[in-house]
Order: C-alpha cells, then structure tokens, then sequence
C-alpha cells in the first residue's frame, strides 16, 4: 500500500564518542525513507538546494522502493543543515549549528500522483506546514504526525490542531512530558490520546517504547545494541520501520492496537542498525535476511 513521507533532507555534521562525521547525508525524511523501504515502496516528499551533492540523491535511488519524484531541488538555495555533539553517554546532544535553508521557504508541494496515498508520516516540522501537507492528500489515509520540543513551545495551538486530525503520533519521553506536564510517560500518553489521536508511541531510547492505544497499551524494550556509533536519525528510523511495516502488511485493520504492537518491533530492529554508523552507512549494506534475523531474535527475546 502507497506510503508517503514529507519532511526535511539535510547535510549532517555529527561529533559523537566514537567519531566524527563532516556534511554527511541526514534528515528525518532521509532516515524514514530509507527504514521503511526495507518493508514497503515509500513516496519522499521535501526539498533541498542546489548545493545538495548528487552523490546523496544518488544513495536515496540506492534504496529499492523509493520514489523520489516527490524530491524538489530548489536554484539559488540552500540544504538544510545541522550540526550536533553528542556527550560521553550517547543520550545527550547539544547542537553546534542550524541552517534552515530550505526550510525558510514555502514547504514542497505533494506530486498530484502522490495524493492517493494510503498511508501518510509527517515527519517533524511546523505543524502548519504538516497540516498543508496533510491536507494535499485525498481519501482518509492513516496518519501519523512526529513532533518536538520546539513546535510544542512555539506553536502549540497549531500542534494540537493537527493532533485532532492524525490518528498517531510519535514523539519522545521528553516531549511527552512538556506537551501534557505530566512526568510519568503512561500517563502522558493517555493524556495525549484525549487530545484527539488513536494511538501515541513514546519513544524511550535505550529504554524502548511505549504504546498508549485507545484499545489498550504495550511496552517494548530496546534492542540490546552493542555497536553504538551514532543515534542520529534512530527516531525517524524507528518511525519508518513502524510505518514501512504497516504499510506492508496488507489487510486487517492498519490502525488497529494489535498491528501497531507488531509494528514497533520492525522500528525497534530497523533502528538498532541504523545506530550502528554515522548517516546511512549501516543501512546501505543492510540485507533483508539480517533484518529478519534480528526481527526473529528480537521476538525471541521478548517472548514470555
């Protein structure tokens, strides 16, 4: 089933304890795209600059089911870019730099062969961008919004706009605590479920993730990577192997509290790779049978 993602690509500068990455290819868009094609063909919608490398589109093509159609590349502007240090313990970052480039103008246009998606993630931006977007696709497709700390100081009339008009959202424990002033992630996330989505995902980092459904809840731990290079873009990772998978599942209910469980193991595995390189290293040289290998350990290992 037709899944689209819009969001941002960008050129990445990442100091991490295990090493430094200079202008690398980065971008919640990137990331998403490149999980969720391991599971379904994916639709990419954002823009970038003419000074985005042709080598970087030249590895989003690498990954097969991605249809850059959608992809604008913008004369006389500029990539996103971002540049980020990660502390001792890999779960702090401060950010060195930002340069929105693109990201100041008008957001990318949906592809009229794109508005029949059946599945949609706004990965984060503003929500009024997400909303515009949202609204170029016909039908009811599923929908599921990410969102940070920075739409949540500064935009939060329109974040919760958008929140009554998606059925999931993802964010993380942080997040969740700022939006509903609720420190316990439980309760956050049901508070969360009043604001109009059928489902939240928490995500936890090396503690996993949580699931608060209008049907029920479920809580999944982290896979017990030992290999930790790089934690950029393990949420959009782990947010495009959910997605990916839902979309690739065929039948049943995609929305239902059963195939979103089983979705979060397909993010949780997808993610667990993808921090194991700077940019999209590790996913290029990923295979099909090793991540149904470790999608077969991880279900293994959560077995009661």
């Amino acid at each position: 089933m037709s899944l689209i993602c819009t969001g941002t690509i960008g050129i990445d500068t990442v100091y991490a304890p295990t090493g430094h990455a200079e202008r690398v290819l980065g971008g919640s868009c990137t990331y998403f795209c490149a999980a969720a094609s391991f599971f379904t063909p994916v639709r990419l919608v954002a823009a970038v600059g003419d000074d985005f490398p042709p080598a970087f589109r030249d590895v989003l093509s690498s990954f097969k089911g991605v249809d850059l159609a959608g992809l604008e590349t913008r004369q006389g502007s500029r990539t996103f870019a971002w540049g980020g240090k990660y502390a001792a313990n890999m779960n702090n970052r401060e950010t060195l730099f930002t340069d929105l480039g693109v990201l100041a103008e008008a957001p990318p246009r949906v592809p009229a062969a794109f508005a029949d998606s059946k599945f949609v993630f706004l990965a984060n931006s503003h929500p009024s961008v997400q909303l515009d977007l949202l609204g170029q696709i016909k039908g009811k497709p599923l929908a599921v919004a990410d969102t940070m700390d920075l739409w949540i100081n500064t935009a939060k009339a329109e974040l919760l706009v958008l929140l009554r008009k998606v059925d999931g959202v993802v964010l993380n424990y942080d997040e969740a605590e700022l939006l509903t002033g609720k420190s316990n992630s439980v309760s956050a996330a049901r508070h969360i479920l009043e604001m109009g989505p059928r489902f939240v995902v928490v995500k936890k980092g090396e503690h996993g993730a949580l699931l608060a459904h209008r049907d029920g809840i479920a809580a999944l731990p982290a896979f017990p990577a030992e290999n930790v290079i790089d934690p950029t873009g393990a949420g959009d990772s782990f947010a495009g192997g959910m997605m990916g998978w839902i979309a690739g599942s065929n039948g049943g209910n995609p929305g239902s509290f059963d195939t979103i469980r089983r979705s979060l193991v397909a993010g949780t595995v997808v993610a667990s790779f993808n921090i194991e390189s700077f940019s999209l290293e590790r996913l290029k040289t990923l295979t099909r049978p090793e991540l149904d290998a470790r999608i077969k350990q991880y279900a293994d290992m959560v077995r009661v």
